[in-house]
């Protein structure tokens, strides 16, 4: 039966039950909804039906958010519901996605109803038709050979064999185009593209460990100490052990699910691209991602002429702005709920129309990629056995994700909508990171159990079992895997692809460790089939005795012959810009607004840059903090110093003039990001992964697709760098009713390598008080203006594009920055790329305020100013205190000094006879304009206007507190006391909270709450209790709500609690997700007859900023010496702020936010609290993550006149310690 609570008028949660609710279960669900049941006034009975218009969940799929809820409700003891839905009013939302909605005229006791029953297995008699009819996207030769299949094995396929085959072989995961055999204009080319891209590696190998055979690619990287808990299958203390590392290198696109539907489709991407990582080798660890969009011009208003000039389409789809709003949202959540920081990225928006051809992204482009670690003994895969067991771990199926393997081979618009959206997948970042964290378990014990690993992705079941089995033999029940929805064929079970899964190969006899380390998890795991050892793939159901795939596996994955790709060369002229430099103001503000060339504010504002207290270097940079960091740093452990630098480099306008320059400068452009993080062995540390987006089989792309692989293979081997991995999607059309749209041939680049001092990473912030600017051409050619941004705002590609002339005094120039930056010679440096030199330099004056620069460009010897400051030839500039000139005349290359800085807030520019001054505050603010044009679109109650009058009048200034040095002090007494972090499916804070308390002396208990609800924990040995950030439960039913009923309605895990916070010998701390969950449970004002609440943040969205917090006078232990204090610190909550019931004399609050106002205060907190504490002192709560802020290379910002191992925060535990150890002994 089904019940309903809530309110008809707004929101309804469904639950559907299998007997009857006690009275009690009603009065707890009453609490975990925040409304009651809806009873008839009349009979004071519950009601079965509501009359009204709702917009819910389709009836047949179960949500994610359901799964959770249903699991909140058992954890509170709850045990016969199967299903809980949140239906809203369609009067409060119009709008929906029907794709994973539908409308309901009323809800009554079917709406969970399935009316579709399993089809049976079908046998193919017509490949042909079935092939159309299901968008199998099989050529001929494939149809031909099926049909000589099904002759030889004496019987019709079965629908599930020939869509198995569809999909393992498709274009996506077969690359066939890339190891197809080129002629072009009749000649036979003698390398394949992946032989072009792989002899990259074979001449440079470097540090590659592994490359082209795993689902990343692995370098050396430094010996770490990995901080971890001693076991993975029950609660128990961390240690720190020394491993060898290995660096994964890893990025994938997501181009058709995210033009179809973006939120899931930028989602999924992301997902999918960190579950590579996680299966490369036999298992290892993510740690920072990175996200790319490209789509046609916004069109947010009328500024911008260029948009205008260009009709626009009847979008497909979705518009460009809802792309780019869903498409980063999807991105950023996903992230954001995981635990991994998305800390590198770019954006690109573009449309031409010249020599009738519309060259757009239609097809959009979604980028994810990230870099991660492992271990080198824990590099490759082991050989499956006779005997082995396939094991699932993840979620249920439902009919999702079918076909995505092949739809995403084709153009977009080829099929019908259904079969389009059918291909879809849907994200669940909570179930993904649970999978991940069983995982992480597995990888970090002393013999890991893990024989194979697999994730699943494109092809679902298919894909993954079939791989993981396809040098032996194997078989899959199918009465063994989890169904989501009861009317699933077959096919449909075995082939969708719902994400957030992953497969293993184990040995027999690890199974029952391995479910133990799930279990406590609460990772769902199945056992679903064994290894055969006899070369074929098979798919059972057992209990009804049908075999539904019986193959030899020689047959699933095909015998097919190389791809024959035949084309010519066809040359494609734009015509040159045409501009005027009296207009040059005019110009630069025409350019600062350009989404490319903008502030990405918008885009990194909503994405949580902090979390695994490891980020070294993320977007933001200067006591204003706005995004303008030249790449991405992550360390690789807690104590060191060593990590991964990564950046992003493309081009792709450039290589509408020429392929080949375009694959140049996309890879010029990551090198000159990555430039300014000190590398192991300079140059030679980085590796890049090329990901290939082209509309091949249109005449003349497959040409220019070959031209382009082929000089980033050559550019990359004179470099002396390597190509181990990438991705290709060349089906990049759009197809509308008479009209196909092709993307832009394209590369991404996504440069990565071994930092060996994340504590030198070179900021683009200007120093005050000293240095020169110097400016070197990297490109060695003359200046040009074709591919640039400027000559986007004109409406033109232009007729020639500067490239890299020289790629050996490239390199030698590289290596001699890095070298200078590992001698502290630089002071700040910044690349040349989009926008050209007056976007650098006016950049490297946008993070501070009251500085700009006196330049002079003269010696460069160019007069067209317009030319020289727009053309986007590669280069850099170098702030330094060194005579640059004369140390680059070592190398034979030009390195001019320019100019230096000034206190006016002015940018003067003198060229020749020509002098032009331009106002920092203002062309800064017309920078801002795009971001916060979007941000209108995101951020609710006016906050995108108070960000924009308030984000540079709210610079970082700190107070540290006195005395203070920079070093920790910590116990080293025999008598070690106990602290424990305490964490719940979903929680991403705890390996960085716990470091934080170990660095102060205690001995800290990893205690997940399974842990406590089964009694095998009850924290009678703790003194220190630290609930930790994250989302659990996926912050179903409100933040912290889910966490709260588990310890309010389970017994076990509520005496425990309850004891704890009893005695008078604890301290406790929530951050976070930690301080939502103190305050639901009443901890910290519990003599209040009124409690307060956490709610969402003001702007209606995760925040996400660094900003100062004032230390307030206040009772708090914990706090106790850093009154007064002003510091710097990381806040990212979507549900944070505090309301109060009561007067502000009421409440202890023991910090405050510096600033009032929004962004610096991201959510709006009663009287700007950001810290809470007991009146008695010893239970705090906060929403900032201090743990993310322990060493000076985590701040975003960090005085310059200080040489600190640790900031302030370093005192928080330390203080817990000292009262601690004087209580007990």
């Amino acid at each position: 039966m089904i019940n309903f609570f809530g309110n008809s008028n707004s929101k309804i949660f469904a639950v559907q039950t299998t007997e009857e609710l006690s009275n009690e279960n009603k009065a707890k669900l009453t609490w975990l909804f925040s409304c009651s049941e809806l009873v008839s006034k009349e009979t004071n009975k519950q009601i079965t039906s509501i009359d009204n218009f709702f917009i819910g969940p389709r009836s047949a799929m179960i949500t994610p958010w359901s799964t959770n809820a249903v699991e909140i409700t058992r954890n509170m003891g709850i045990k016969n519901i199967n299903r809980i839905e949140a239906f809203v009013s369609s009067e409060i939302s119009e709008e929906f996605d029907r794709m994973i909605h539908q409308e309901y005229k009323s809800l009554d006791q079917n709406i969970f109803k399935n009316n579709l029953e399993p089809e049976n297995v079908k046998l193919i008699y017509d490949l042909k038709k079935y092939n159309n009819e299901q968008g199998l996207a099989l050529d001929d030769f494939e149809i031909s050979y099926l049909e000589n299949l099904s002759i030889k094995i004496g019987r019709k396929l079965t629908d599930s064999e020939v869509y198995g085959f569809s999909q393992v072989n498709s274009e996506h995961c077969r690359h066939k185009i890339f190891n197809g055999q080129f002629i072009i204009d009749g000649e036979e080319k003698s390398n394949s593209l992946f032989e072009l891209i792989k002899s990259t590696s074979k001449k440079n190998k470097n540090s590659i460990v592994s490359a082209y055979s795993d689902n990343v690619a692995f370098i050396g990287g430094p010996k770490i100490n990995q901080f971890q808990p001693k076991k993975g299958d029950k609660a128990s203390y961390y240690i720190n052990k020394e491993i060898q590392s290995i660096i994964s290198v890893k990025a994938e696109t997501h181009n058709f699910p995210t033009t179809v539907e973006p939120y899931n489709g930028a989602a999924t991407g992301s997902g999918g691209e960190i579950r590579d990582r996680a299966a490369g080798g036999t298992g290892s660890l993510p740690l920072i991602g990175s996200a790319v969009y490209m789509t046609p011009y916004s069109r947010l208003n009328n500024k911008k002429i260029w948009e205008q000039n260009i009709k626009q389409r009847d979008w497909k789809y979705q518009t460009p702005i809802d792309i780019l709003i869903k498409a980063s949202n999807g991105a950023s959540d996903f992230g954001n709920c995981f635990g991994q920081p998305l800390i590198v990225g770019s954006l690109l928006t573009f449309e031409h129309e010249e020599n009738n051809t519309l060259n757009s992204y239609d097809k959009v482009i979604m980028l994810a990629g990230g870099v991660g670690y492992g271990e080198e003994r824990q590099a490759y895969k082991e050989s499956p056995k006779k005997g082995d067991i396939i094991v699932l771990l993840g979620g249920d199926n439902y009919r999702i994700g079918m076909g995505g393997a092949s739809v995403s081979s084709t153009d977009t618009g080829s099929f019908n909508n259904a079969i389009e959206l059918n291909a879809v997948q849907r994200s669940n970042p909570e179930m993904q990171k649970r999978v991940t964290n069983t995982i992480r378990s597995l990888f970090e014990m002393d013999q890991n159990p893990i024989v194979s690993i697999h994730d699943h992705g494109a092809g679902g079941h298919l894909n993954c079992f079939s791989e993981l089995v396809e040098d032996i033999g194997g078989e899959i029940y199918l009465d063994s895997l989890p169904i989501g929805d009861p009317s699933l064929s077959f096919k449909e079970i075995i082939g969708n692809e719902s994400q957030e899964r992953i497969g293993l190969i184990i040995k027999e006899r690890d199974y029952d460790l391995v479910k133990r380390i799930a279990d406590r998890e609460r990772s769902p795991i199945y056992k679903v089939g064994k290894v055969t050892g006899d070369n074929k793939f098979k798919v059972v159901d057992r209990k009804s005795n049908v075999e539904t795939i019986n193959l030899d596996l020689d047959s699933l994955f095909g015998d097919a012959p190389k791809k024959i790709i035949t084309d010519i060369t066809k040359t494609s002229v734009f015509t040159d810009l045409e501009y005027d430099t009296s207009k040059v103001y005019e110009y630069v503000e025409n350019v600062l607004m350009l989404e490319a060339v903008a502030c990405k504010d918008w885009l990194t504002n909503k994405v949580d840059r902090c979390v695994t207290g490891r980020v070294a270097q993320q977007q933001t940079v200067g006591e204003i903090q706005i995004p303008l960091a030249n790449c991405g740093v992550v360390s690789l452990d807690y104590n060191g110093y060593t990590g991964i630098a990564s950046s992003i480099g493309h081009s792709p306008i450039s290589g509408l003039i020429d392929p080949s320059i375009g694959s140049i400068n996309s890879i010029g452009e990551s090198l000159t990001n990555i430039l300014w993080a000190p590398l192991e062995n300079g140059i030679k540390s980085v590796s890049l992964s090329a990901n290939w987006m082209w509309p091949c089989g249109n005449e003349g792309e497959d040409t220019r697709l070959y031209k382009a692989v082929e000089a980033c293979s050559k550019f990359a081997i004179d470099l002396g760098i390597n190509i181990p991995t990438g991705k290709d999607s060349l089906s990049m059309v759009q197809k509308y009713d008479s009209l196909k749209v092709k993307s832009p041939g394209t590369v991404i680049i996504s440069a990565s390598g071994h930092c060996n001092d994340i504590r030198k990473v070179i900021k683009p912030v200007l120093n005050k008080n000293s240095g020169d600017l110097y400016y070197i051409n990297l490109s060695f050619d003359e200046y040009k203006l074709g591919g640039s941004s400027f000559a986007q705002t004109l409406n033109k590609i232009g007729s020639e594009s500067p490239e890299i002339k020289n790629p050996i005094k490239f390199k030698e120039s590289f290596n001699l920055v890095q070298e200078l930056i590992n001698k502290n010679n630089i002071l700040s440096g910044h690349d040349i790329s989009s926008g050209g030199l007056i976007t650098c330099l006016l950049e490297m004056c946008f993070s501070s305020n009251s500085i700009g620069l006196d330049i002079n460009l003269s010696n460069l010897g160019c007069r067209d100013f317009s030319k020289l400051i727009f053309s986007e030839n590669s280069g850099i500039i170098i702030q330094s205190d060194k005579d640059l000139e004369e140390v680059f005349l070592s190398i034979d290359v030009k390195c001019i000094r320019i100019g230096n800085t000034n206190n006016k807030g002015v940018l003067n520019i003198k060229n020749f006879e020509n002098d032009f001054s331009f106002n920092i505050n203002k062309y800064r603010d017309i920078w801002y304009s795009t971001s916060k044009d979007f941000d209108l679109k995101q951020t609710k109650n006016n906050k995108a206007i108070e960000r924009f009058n308030n984000y540079k009048n709210q610079p970082l200034k700190y107070i540290f507190p006195n005395g203070f040095d920079g070093n920790n002090i910590s116990s080293n007494s025999d008598k070690k006391i106990k602290a424990a972090i305490i964490r719940e499916k979903g929680s991403n804070s705890e390996r960085e909270m716990a470091y934080m308390i170990s660095i102060a002396g205690f001995d800290v208990k990893d205690i997940h709450m399974t842990d406590i609800i089964s009694g095998e924990e009850n924290l009678e040995d703790i003194n220190l209790l630290v609930a930790v950030g994250g989302f659990s439960n996926s912050d179903v039913l409100g933040s912290a709500k889910g966490w709260a009923g588990s310890f309010l309605h389970n017994p076990i895990a509520k005496k425990s609690i309850n004891n704890f916070f009893n005695r008078d010998d604890t301290l406790s701390l929530g951050v976070c997700n930690g301080c939502q969950l103190f305050i639901e449970l009443g901890f910290i004002n519990n003599d209040h007859l009124e409690k307060p609440k956490m709610i969402h943040n003001e702007s209606q969205k995760f925040e996400c900023i660094f900003s100062t917090v004032n230390i307030e006078k206040s009772p708090s232990i914990m706090l106790k010496n850093l009154e007064g204090s002003r510091l710097g610190v990381w806040s990212a909550h979507g549900e944070g702020k505090f309301v109060f019931p009561y007067e502000e004399k009421k409440y202890s609050i023991a910090g405050k936010y510096s600033y009032e106002s929004y962004p610096a205060n991201p959510n709006g907190s009663d009287f700007n609290t950001a810290m809470l504490v007991s009146d008695n002192g010893r239970h705090l709560v906060m929403m900032p993550h201090i743990e993310r802020s322990l060493h000076p290379h985590n701040w975003a910002h960090y005085p310059e006149d200080r040489n600190d191992h640790y900031t302030p925060w370093v005192k928080v535990f330390n203080n817990s310690y000292e009262w601690l150890k004087n209580k007990l002994y």
